[in-house]
């Protein structure tokens, strides 16, 4: 099921709630309409913990996860990917609002995600900036929460239907949320471990990653970087591949 190919089809839809999760705000709100680069840094660090057994294999989920992201019978191809976004969001929205005192302007100086790699920023002056973690996420989750609150992208009510660059919009928005799960691997998964919710994590992530794969919302290069700017958890799907809870 190529996702891109299914934008001719006619939507019958049946109505999703319109009630979102709540984000932070943030005082100013750069453009989003181009995606951030990303920045190598020169510091190196050990094996993470989310690539060590008993940690990787935790998970809710046993099996492949191909199974649970097939289109439904009968379903919009466009109405399930937008329900699906909408809850990836507001799980991975979750998870962040209980770490979030974690990660602060001191801890997490940079939108780190791997041992070489930060990611940028584009502000409204098309200037790729450094930003804090916190801050960069709270663009993200924001940007995110006002797309789905837009009847134009995201409609709920009987009779609208999805716009033509909905396919384009929801791959900006995918690239952006895993690069929040980048993060969050790369700076807090200690603390995720603390908690006991590595489980949980992981096979929300697995899911993540399964869904945009068979929905063609994510490439390779943006879940495994590029030499000298390596995405860390692009060793996670890698690793997951073997052991066959993702699609080769």
């Amino acid at each position: 099921m190529s996702f891109f190919n299914s934008i001719g089809r006619s939507m019958q839809r049946a109505p999703r709630p319109p009630r979102r999760s709540t984000t932070p705000t943030s005082a100013t709100f750069p453009s989003t309409d181009s995606l951030p680069p990303s920045t190598p840094t020169t510091s190196s660090a050990p094996k993470p913990l989310y690539l060590c057994s008993p940690f990787v294999e935790a998970a809710l989920v046993k099996g492949n996860f191909k199974t649970i992201v097939m289109l439904p019978k009968y379903a919009d191809v466009m109405e399930w990917v937008a329900v699906n976004i909408f809850d990836f969001y507001q799980n991975l929205n979750q998870f962040y609002g209980v770490l979030a005192e974690c990660c602060t302007q001191q801890s997490c100086p940079t939108m780190a995600a791997g041992p070489n790699l930060n990611y940028t920023w584009i502000n409204q002056d098309r200037k790729s900036v450094q930003l804090p973690a916190p801050t960069y996420i709270d663009y993200v989750m924001t940007w995110v929460q006002n797309l789905l609150d837009d009847e134009t992208v995201f409609p709920t009510k009987s009779g609208r239907d999805f716009s033509s660059n909905f396919p384009s919009t929801v791959k900006h928005v995918y690239r952006q949320l895993l690069r929040v799960f980048a993060h969050l691997y790369h700076a807090h998964y200690p603390q995720i471990l603390h908690l006991r919710s590595e489980g949980h994590f992981n096979s929300l992530f697995a899911h993540f990653l399964a869904f945009g794969k068979e929905y063609e919302l994510l490439e390779v290069k943006d879940i495994k970087g590029q030499p000298g700017a390596v995405v860390g958890v692009g060793a996670l799907w890698e690793k997951w591949k073997e052991m066959g809870i993702l699609e080769s």
